[in-house]
């Protein structure tokens, strides 16, 4: 069984800064593209950042500039590093991996709320 356990929402003023952790665990042998999704109340989900095994990354138009998504390999760990917070990132942020192991799948984070007062 692969587990997927975020870390580090929170409450925020406009202009903050937030960094989430999103650790997998288990019987994992690799772990192909990491990432991050959120959702706001009434919208669709939306992909926020991703990052490849060799750390090649892309954005959502949204963020770029402002979050910068990592990965620790030897930790099966990736974060996504929130500066400049704006109200509209509020939203319930999802973690996700492309995990190979004996159900090879993508496992989802439990979400974490990130709240951006104005």
């Amino acid at each position: 069984q692969v587990q997927l356990v975020e870390s580090g929402g929170g409450l925020v003023e406009a202009g903050g800064s937030l960094r989430l952790s999103c650790a997998a665990s288990g019987r994992i042998f690799t772990i192909n593209d990491m990432g991050w999704y959120r959702q706001a109340p009434g919208k669709q989900r939306e992909l926020v950042a991703v990052i490849t095994t060799e750390g090649s990354t892309n954005y959502a138009d949204s963020v770029k500039g402002r979050f910068t998504i990592s990965r620790d390999n030897t930790k099966n760990t990736v974060y996504l590093q929130m500066n400049s917070l704006k109200p509209e990132d509020t939203a319930v942020h999802y973690c996700y991996a492309d995990v190979i192991s004996d159900w090879s799948r993508r496992y989802w984070g439990q979400g974490t709320q990130v709240t951006v007062s104005s």
